[in-house]
Protein backbone atom coordinates (compact mmCIF):
# COMPACT_ATOMS: atom_id res chain seq x y z
CA UNK A 1 0.00 0.00 0.00
CA UNK A 2 1.70 3.17 -0.69
CA UNK A 3 0.87 6.47 0.67
CA UNK A 4 1.73 10.26 -0.51
CA UNK A 5 3.35 12.95 1.53
CA UNK A 6 0.33 14.08 2.35
CA UNK A 7 -1.15 11.54 4.68
CA UNK A 8 1.85 11.80 6.50
CA UNK A 9 1.44 15.44 7.53
CA UNK A 10 0.01 16.56 10.48
CA UNK A 11 -3.81 18.35 9.69
CA UNK A 12 -3.52 22.12 10.58
CA UNK A 13 -6.11 22.77 13.14
CA UNK A 14 -7.36 26.37 13.84
CA UNK A 15 -4.01 27.54 15.54
CA UNK A 16 -1.88 26.08 13.03
CA UNK A 17 0.01 24.24 15.90
CA UNK A 18 1.54 20.85 14.51
CA UNK A 19 1.40 21.98 11.11
CA UNK A 20 4.50 22.58 7.47
CA UNK A 21 4.46 25.91 6.28
CA UNK A 22 5.51 25.79 2.95
CA UNK A 23 7.79 28.10 3.28
CA UNK A 24 9.71 25.65 5.74
CA UNK A 25 8.82 22.60 3.20
CA UNK A 26 10.67 24.46 0.45
CA UNK A 27 13.79 24.58 2.41
CA UNK A 28 13.36 21.21 3.17
CA UNK A 29 13.36 19.86 -0.69
CA UNK A 30 15.57 22.70 -1.58
CA UNK A 31 18.23 21.22 0.96
CA UNK A 32 17.15 17.57 -0.88
CA UNK A 33 18.22 18.80 -4.14
CA UNK A 34 21.29 20.38 -3.35
CA UNK A 35 22.73 17.23 -1.77
CA UNK A 36 21.48 15.30 -4.64
CA UNK A 37 23.53 17.21 -6.69
CA UNK A 38 26.53 17.74 -4.87
CA UNK A 39 26.85 13.81 -4.73
CA UNK A 40 26.10 13.58 -8.74
CA UNK A 41 29.22 16.22 -9.17
CA UNK A 42 31.30 13.59 -6.50
CA UNK A 43 30.54 10.43 -8.71
CA UNK A 44 31.12 12.04 -11.97
CA UNK A 45 34.36 13.94 -11.30
CA UNK A 46 35.62 10.20 -9.50
CA UNK A 47 33.72 8.01 -12.89
CA UNK A 48 36.30 10.44 -15.07
CA UNK A 49 39.26 8.30 -14.22
CA UNK A 50 37.68 4.91 -12.69
CA UNK A 51 36.80 2.13 -14.78
CA UNK A 52 39.20 0.27 -17.39
CA UNK A 53 40.53 2.78 -19.65
CA UNK A 54 42.87 0.58 -21.59
CA UNK A 55 45.03 -2.55 -22.44
CA UNK A 56 48.25 -2.41 -20.97
CA UNK A 57 51.06 -2.86 -23.90
CA UNK A 58 52.80 -5.80 -24.43
CA UNK A 59 56.52 -6.13 -23.14
CA UNK A 60 59.08 -5.87 -25.99
CA UNK A 61 61.36 -8.77 -25.91
CA UNK A 62 64.37 -9.09 -27.60
CA UNK A 63 63.35 -12.36 -29.27
CA UNK A 64 61.67 -12.75 -32.74
CA UNK A 65 57.88 -13.21 -32.60
CA UNK A 66 55.56 -14.40 -35.59
CA UNK A 67 51.78 -14.49 -34.98
CA UNK A 68 49.23 -15.24 -37.44
CA UNK A 69 50.22 -18.89 -38.34
CA UNK A 70 46.95 -20.96 -39.05
CA UNK A 71 47.09 -24.98 -38.64
CA UNK A 72 44.59 -27.65 -39.68
CA UNK A 73 45.77 -30.98 -38.93
CA UNK A 74 45.13 -34.29 -38.21
CA UNK A 75 46.32 -37.49 -36.00
CA UNK A 76 45.98 -40.72 -34.25
CA UNK A 77 44.56 -38.65 -31.13
CA UNK A 78 44.08 -34.96 -29.90
CA UNK A 79 46.83 -34.65 -28.21
CA UNK A 80 49.02 -36.33 -31.10
CA UNK A 81 47.51 -33.76 -33.81
CA UNK A 82 48.20 -31.38 -31.85
CA UNK A 83 52.32 -31.60 -31.00
CA UNK A 84 51.81 -32.16 -34.84
CA UNK A 85 50.05 -28.80 -35.26
CA UNK A 86 52.54 -27.02 -33.07
CA UNK A 87 55.48 -28.25 -35.72
CA UNK A 88 54.13 -27.50 -38.69
CA UNK A 89 53.78 -24.04 -37.21
CA UNK A 90 57.23 -23.53 -36.31
CA UNK A 91 57.83 -24.60 -40.01
CA UNK A 92 55.43 -22.11 -41.41
CA UNK A 93 56.73 -18.88 -39.11
CA UNK A 94 60.39 -19.94 -39.85
CA UNK A 95 59.26 -19.71 -44.01
CA UNK A 96 57.41 -16.76 -43.40
CA UNK A 97 61.09 -14.80 -41.52
CA UNK A 98 62.21 -16.01 -44.56
CA UNK A 99 64.41 -18.69 -43.03
CA UNK A 100 66.91 -21.00 -44.77
CA UNK A 101 65.47 -24.70 -45.20
CA UNK A 102 66.61 -26.61 -42.42
CA UNK A 103 65.61 -29.68 -40.70
CA UNK A 104 62.55 -29.72 -38.55
CA UNK A 105 64.86 -30.20 -35.66
CA UNK A 106 67.01 -27.91 -36.49
CA UNK A 107 63.84 -25.23 -36.16
CA UNK A 108 62.59 -26.58 -33.21
CA UNK A 109 65.64 -26.07 -31.51
CA UNK A 110 65.58 -22.22 -32.27
CA UNK A 111 61.95 -21.98 -30.48
CA UNK A 112 61.67 -20.58 -27.50
CA UNK A 113 57.60 -20.93 -27.08
CA UNK A 114 54.46 -21.05 -28.66
CA UNK A 115 51.84 -18.80 -28.19
CA UNK A 116 48.06 -20.44 -28.28
CA UNK A 117 46.19 -17.62 -30.09
CA UNK A 118 43.14 -19.62 -31.09
CA UNK A 119 42.87 -23.16 -30.71
CA UNK A 120 40.18 -26.13 -31.07
CA UNK A 121 40.93 -29.86 -30.09
CA UNK A 122 39.01 -32.79 -31.29
CA UNK A 123 39.39 -36.82 -31.05
CA UNK A 124 41.51 -36.54 -33.72
CA UNK A 125 41.87 -32.90 -35.46
CA UNK A 126 43.37 -29.94 -34.13
CA UNK A 127 42.31 -26.17 -35.59
CA UNK A 128 44.66 -23.37 -33.97
CA UNK A 129 45.92 -19.99 -35.13
CA UNK A 130 49.41 -19.95 -33.43
CA UNK A 131 52.42 -17.52 -32.14
CA UNK A 132 55.80 -18.80 -32.06
CA UNK A 133 58.70 -17.12 -30.58
CA UNK A 134 62.35 -17.82 -31.65
CA UNK A 135 65.06 -17.23 -29.49
CA UNK A 136 67.13 -13.97 -31.15
CA UNK A 137 71.10 -15.52 -29.77
CA UNK A 138 69.81 -18.60 -31.71
CA UNK A 139 68.32 -17.37 -34.89
CA UNK A 140 69.90 -14.10 -35.98
CA UNK A 141 72.42 -15.72 -37.91
CA UNK A 142 69.61 -17.24 -40.31
CA UNK A 143 67.31 -14.49 -39.96
CA UNK A 144 67.20 -10.11 -39.19
CA UNK A 145 70.18 -8.72 -38.43
CA UNK A 146 72.24 -8.81 -35.02
CA UNK A 147 71.04 -5.68 -34.07
CA UNK A 148 72.35 -3.55 -37.05
CA UNK A 149 69.32 -1.94 -37.86
CA UNK A 150 69.16 1.91 -36.49
CA UNK A 151 65.88 2.24 -34.15
CA UNK A 152 64.06 5.70 -33.82
CA UNK A 153 63.63 7.65 -31.01
CA UNK A 154 61.29 6.87 -28.41
CA UNK A 155 57.53 8.04 -30.00
CA UNK A 156 54.73 8.70 -28.09
CA UNK A 157 51.40 6.33 -29.57
CA UNK A 158 48.18 7.70 -29.48
CA UNK A 159 46.02 5.53 -31.55
CA UNK A 160 42.62 7.79 -32.74
CA UNK A 161 39.32 5.48 -33.39
CA UNK A 162 36.56 7.13 -34.95
CA UNK A 163 32.99 4.59 -35.18
CA UNK A 164 29.43 5.80 -34.74
CA UNK A 165 30.49 9.26 -35.20
CA UNK A 166 32.45 8.97 -32.14
CA UNK A 167 36.16 9.92 -31.78
CA UNK A 168 37.78 7.83 -29.02
CA UNK A 169 41.72 6.69 -27.48
CA UNK A 170 41.52 5.86 -23.86
CA UNK A 171 37.76 6.62 -22.84
CA UNK A 172 36.72 3.34 -23.07
CA UNK A 173 38.11 -0.18 -24.26
CA UNK A 174 38.30 -0.11 -27.77
CA UNK A 175 39.59 -2.41 -31.02
CA UNK A 176 42.35 -0.26 -32.14
CA UNK A 177 44.17 0.37 -29.08
CA UNK A 178 43.63 -3.16 -28.04
CA UNK A 179 45.45 -4.04 -31.35
CA UNK A 180 48.24 -1.83 -30.72
CA UNK A 181 48.91 -2.88 -27.43
CA UNK A 182 49.07 -6.39 -28.12
CA UNK A 183 51.57 -5.65 -30.93
CA UNK A 184 54.63 -6.81 -30.50
CA UNK A 185 56.90 -4.09 -31.56
CA UNK A 186 60.55 -5.94 -30.95
CA UNK A 187 61.15 -6.35 -34.22
CA UNK A 188 60.23 -3.25 -35.75
CA UNK A 189 63.16 -0.03 -35.72
CA UNK A 190 60.14 2.28 -34.63
CA UNK A 191 60.49 2.76 -30.60
CA UNK A 192 56.57 2.82 -29.49
CA UNK A 193 56.27 4.33 -26.34
CA UNK A 194 52.42 2.92 -25.67
CA UNK A 195 50.68 4.25 -22.59
CA UNK A 196 47.89 1.68 -21.19
CA UNK A 197 45.30 4.91 -20.45
CA UNK A 198 45.37 4.30 -16.39
CA UNK A 199 44.84 6.87 -14.47
CA UNK A 200 45.59 10.65 -15.43
CA UNK A 201 46.45 9.36 -18.77
CA UNK A 202 42.82 8.83 -20.58
CA UNK A 203 42.43 12.90 -19.24
CA UNK A 204 45.85 13.83 -20.80
CA UNK A 205 45.73 11.35 -24.04
CA UNK A 206 42.65 12.71 -26.14
CA UNK A 207 41.27 12.55 -29.23
CA UNK A 208 41.74 16.08 -29.80
CA UNK A 209 45.35 16.02 -28.46
CA UNK A 210 46.74 15.20 -32.08
CA UNK A 211 44.92 19.05 -33.23
CA UNK A 212 47.14 20.85 -30.70
CA UNK A 213 49.78 22.97 -32.14
CA UNK A 214 51.55 24.56 -28.94
CA UNK A 215 54.84 23.69 -28.73
CA UNK A 216 55.09 24.08 -24.94
CA UNK A 217 52.14 21.73 -24.17
CA UNK A 218 53.56 18.81 -26.28
CA UNK A 219 57.00 19.49 -24.51
CA UNK A 220 55.14 19.02 -21.38
CA UNK A 221 52.78 15.53 -22.53
CA UNK A 222 56.10 14.24 -24.58
CA UNK A 223 58.02 14.39 -21.25
CA UNK A 224 55.70 13.01 -18.88
CA UNK A 225 56.06 9.76 -21.46
CA UNK A 226 60.14 9.95 -21.56
CA UNK A 227 59.35 10.44 -25.79
CA UNK A 228 60.79 13.11 -28.13
CA UNK A 229 58.07 12.84 -30.70
CA UNK A 230 54.71 11.39 -31.37
CA UNK A 231 52.91 9.39 -33.72
CA UNK A 232 48.90 9.71 -34.57
CA UNK A 233 47.76 6.42 -36.30
CA UNK A 234 44.16 6.74 -36.94
CA UNK A 235 41.41 4.40 -37.63
CA UNK A 236 38.15 5.36 -38.97
CA UNK A 237 35.17 2.34 -39.25
CA UNK A 238 31.83 2.06 -41.03
CA UNK A 239 29.68 -0.56 -40.64
CA UNK A 240 27.23 -1.03 -43.47
CA UNK A 241 24.76 -2.89 -41.23
CA UNK A 242 24.40 -4.42 -36.96
CA UNK A 243 26.51 -7.44 -37.56
CA UNK A 244 27.16 -7.04 -41.35
CA UNK A 245 30.85 -5.96 -43.02
CA UNK A 246 33.11 -3.29 -41.13
CA UNK A 247 35.17 -0.71 -43.90
CA UNK A 248 38.50 0.08 -42.21
CA UNK A 249 40.10 3.72 -43.25
CA UNK A 250 43.60 3.76 -41.66
CA UNK A 251 45.95 7.13 -41.72
CA UNK A 252 49.41 7.63 -40.72
CA UNK A 253 49.91 10.39 -39.21
CA UNK A 254 52.92 11.95 -37.63
CA UNK A 255 54.28 14.91 -35.53
CA UNK A 256 52.67 18.24 -33.44
CA UNK A 257 51.71 19.51 -36.95
CA UNK A 258 50.15 16.64 -37.51
CA UNK A 259 51.85 15.30 -40.90
CA UNK A 260 50.28 12.78 -43.42
CA UNK A 261 52.53 9.55 -43.66
CA UNK A 262 49.60 7.49 -45.75
CA UNK A 263 46.59 6.05 -45.79
CA UNK A 264 44.83 2.74 -46.68
CA UNK A 265 41.29 0.50 -46.50
CA UNK A 266 40.42 -2.78 -45.35
CA UNK A 267 37.44 -4.69 -45.12
CA UNK A 268 36.23 -7.22 -42.05
CA UNK A 269 33.51 -9.19 -43.54
CA UNK A 270 31.75 -9.29 -39.91
CA UNK A 271 32.01 -8.33 -36.34
CA UNK A 272 33.79 -11.31 -35.28
CA UNK A 273 36.47 -10.51 -38.17
CA UNK A 274 37.11 -7.22 -36.61
CA UNK A 275 40.46 -8.11 -34.46
CA UNK A 276 41.78 -9.84 -37.30
CA UNK A 277 41.28 -6.50 -39.22
CA UNK A 278 42.75 -4.34 -36.89
CA UNK A 279 45.99 -6.94 -35.88
CA UNK A 280 46.49 -6.98 -39.74
CA UNK A 281 45.96 -2.54 -39.87
CA UNK A 282 48.72 -2.57 -37.07
CA UNK A 283 51.32 -4.52 -39.05
CA UNK A 284 50.60 -2.08 -42.04
CA UNK A 285 50.40 0.71 -39.91
CA UNK A 286 54.40 -0.27 -38.81
CA UNK A 287 54.95 -0.96 -42.57
CA UNK A 288 54.54 2.92 -43.18
CA UNK A 289 56.10 3.99 -39.88
CA UNK A 290 59.29 2.02 -41.24
CA UNK A 291 59.32 3.42 -44.51
CA UNK A 292 58.99 7.13 -43.29
CA UNK A 293 62.00 6.33 -40.82
CA UNK A 294 64.03 4.97 -43.85
CA UNK A 295 62.78 8.44 -45.78
CA UNK A 296 64.42 10.01 -42.78
CA UNK A 297 60.95 11.75 -42.20
CA UNK A 298 60.70 10.41 -37.92
CA UNK A 299 63.49 12.78 -36.93
CA UNK A 300 62.29 14.58 -33.64
CA UNK A 301 61.08 17.44 -34.17
CA UNK A 302 63.91 20.15 -33.31
CA UNK A 303 61.12 22.43 -31.24
CA UNK A 304 60.49 19.78 -29.01
CA UNK A 305 63.59 18.51 -28.13
CA UNK A 306 66.35 22.09 -28.45
CA UNK A 307 64.92 23.44 -25.04
CA UNK A 308 64.87 27.43 -25.32
CA UNK A 309 67.26 27.24 -27.99
CA UNK A 310 65.21 28.48 -31.05
CA UNK A 311 64.14 31.17 -28.57
CA UNK A 312 66.94 32.08 -27.98
CA UNK A 313 68.49 32.31 -31.75
CA UNK A 314 65.46 34.46 -32.33
CA UNK A 315 66.64 36.56 -29.66
CA UNK A 316 70.45 36.58 -31.13
CA UNK A 317 69.15 37.85 -34.58
CA UNK A 318 66.60 40.34 -32.94
CA UNK A 319 69.51 41.69 -31.18
CA UNK A 320 72.08 41.87 -34.34
CA UNK A 321 69.42 44.09 -35.83
CA UNK A 322 68.49 46.13 -33.22
CA UNK A 323 72.17 47.14 -32.15
CA UNK A 324 75.22 48.64 -33.99
CA UNK A 325 78.37 46.03 -35.14
CA UNK A 326 80.05 47.69 -31.25
CA UNK A 327 76.96 45.92 -29.21
CA UNK A 328 76.28 48.85 -27.59
CA UNK A 329 73.34 51.01 -28.96
CA UNK A 330 74.28 55.00 -29.80
CA UNK A 331 71.41 56.73 -27.62
CA UNK A 332 71.83 60.74 -28.32
CA UNK A 333 72.85 62.96 -25.16
CA UNK A 334 70.78 65.90 -23.99
CA UNK A 335 71.50 68.11 -21.26
CA UNK A 336 68.15 67.45 -19.07
CA UNK A 337 66.58 70.00 -17.49
CA UNK A 338 66.09 68.40 -13.79
CA UNK A 339 68.87 66.15 -12.26
CA UNK A 340 67.81 62.47 -13.42
CA UNK A 341 67.84 59.63 -11.14
CA UNK A 342 70.46 56.56 -11.48
CA UNK A 343 69.02 53.59 -13.76
CA UNK A 344 69.86 50.62 -11.86
CA UNK A 345 70.45 47.65 -14.34
CA UNK A 346 70.30 44.25 -12.52
CA UNK A 347 73.11 42.01 -13.90
CA UNK A 348 73.52 38.52 -14.99
CA UNK A 349 74.85 36.47 -12.20
CA UNK A 350 77.24 34.53 -14.30
CA UNK A 351 79.22 32.98 -11.14
CA UNK A 352 75.48 32.40 -9.39
CA UNK A 353 75.10 28.65 -8.83
CA UNK A 354 72.44 27.05 -9.98
CA UNK A 355 69.53 26.33 -7.84
CA UNK A 356 65.90 24.18 -8.12
CA UNK A 357 62.90 26.04 -7.56
CA UNK A 358 59.05 24.49 -7.49
CA UNK A 359 56.89 26.97 -8.84
CA UNK A 360 53.04 26.63 -8.19
CA UNK A 361 50.59 27.94 -10.65
CA UNK A 362 46.84 27.75 -11.42
CA UNK A 363 46.01 26.29 -14.62
CA UNK A 364 42.73 26.74 -15.91
CA UNK A 365 43.42 25.24 -19.18
CA UNK A 366 46.20 24.71 -21.33
CA UNK A 367 46.45 28.26 -22.32
CA UNK A 368 47.48 28.87 -18.51
CA UNK A 369 50.13 26.34 -18.95
CA UNK A 370 51.53 27.62 -22.00
CA UNK A 371 51.87 31.40 -20.53
CA UNK A 372 53.43 30.04 -17.26
CA UNK A 373 55.97 28.05 -18.96
CA UNK A 374 56.72 30.82 -21.53
CA UNK A 375 57.13 33.43 -18.74
CA UNK A 376 59.38 31.31 -16.26
CA UNK A 377 61.39 30.23 -19.27
CA UNK A 378 61.91 33.80 -20.17
CA UNK A 379 63.37 35.00 -17.01
CA UNK A 380 67.38 35.49 -17.23
CA UNK A 381 69.14 33.09 -15.54
CA UNK A 382 66.69 30.26 -16.28
CA UNK A 383 68.18 26.58 -17.21
CA UNK A 384 65.15 24.97 -17.62
CA UNK A 385 61.98 24.79 -16.55
CA UNK A 386 59.12 21.96 -16.94
CA UNK A 387 56.30 20.76 -15.51
CA UNK A 388 56.53 17.76 -13.00
CA UNK A 389 52.49 17.55 -11.93
CA UNK A 390 50.04 18.94 -14.31
CA UNK A 391 46.48 19.54 -13.25
CA UNK A 392 44.20 21.20 -15.86
CA UNK A 393 41.35 23.18 -13.53
CA UNK A 394 43.72 22.98 -10.85
CA UNK A 395 47.27 24.05 -9.71
CA UNK A 396 50.41 22.83 -11.61
CA UNK A 397 53.77 22.46 -10.10
CA UNK A 398 57.20 23.16 -12.53
CA UNK A 399 60.72 22.66 -11.64
CA UNK A 400 63.12 25.12 -12.29
CA UNK A 401 66.66 25.45 -12.39
CA UNK A 402 68.11 29.20 -12.05
CA UNK A 403 71.04 30.90 -11.36
CA UNK A 404 70.55 33.08 -8.02
CA UNK A 405 67.71 31.04 -6.16
CA UNK A 406 64.31 32.32 -5.77
CA UNK A 407 65.15 35.67 -5.09
CA UNK A 408 65.70 36.36 -8.09
CA UNK A 409 62.99 34.23 -10.16
CA UNK A 410 60.31 35.99 -7.78
CA UNK A 411 61.90 39.33 -8.41
CA UNK A 412 61.51 39.04 -12.30
CA UNK A 413 57.80 37.18 -12.52
CA UNK A 414 57.02 40.67 -10.14
CA UNK A 415 58.46 42.80 -12.61
CA UNK A 416 56.34 40.74 -15.50
CA UNK A 417 53.25 41.53 -13.43
CA UNK A 418 53.00 38.30 -11.68
CA UNK A 419 51.94 37.90 -7.92
CA UNK A 420 54.38 35.62 -6.11
CA UNK A 421 53.78 34.24 -2.66
CA UNK A 422 55.89 32.46 -0.63
CA UNK A 423 60.22 31.85 -0.57
CA UNK A 424 62.50 29.27 -0.67
CA UNK A 425 62.84 26.17 -2.91
CA UNK A 426 58.96 26.95 -3.11
CA UNK A 427 56.95 29.97 -4.76
CA UNK A 428 53.40 30.10 -6.09
CA UNK A 429 52.84 32.23 -8.72
CA UNK A 430 49.29 33.85 -9.84
CA UNK A 431 47.83 36.65 -11.91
Amino acid sequence: MTRSISSFSPRPDRTGAGSISRKTLGYVLAGMAVLGLGGLGVSSLVAQVEGDRGIPPLANSADIQVDGITVDVTGKTGAEARLKGWKEAQKLAWKKLGGPDMPTESIDAMVSSVVIEKEQVGPHRYIATLGVIFDKAKSSQYVGGAGSVARSAPLLVIPVLYSGGVQQVFEVRGPWQRAWAEFQAAATPVDYVRPSGAGGESLILTAGQPGRRSRLWWRTILGQFDASDVLMPMARLERQWPGGPVKGTFTARYGPDNTYLGSFTLEAPSEQALPDMMDQAVERMDGLYREALARGDLKPDSTLTGGNAPLERAFAQLREKLLPAGGVPEIPVAEPAVPQAPTIVTEEPAGAPVETVNVQFVTPDAAAVDAGLAAVRGVPGVDGAATVSLAIGGTSVMRVSVRGGSNRLASALRAQGWQVSGSGATIRISR
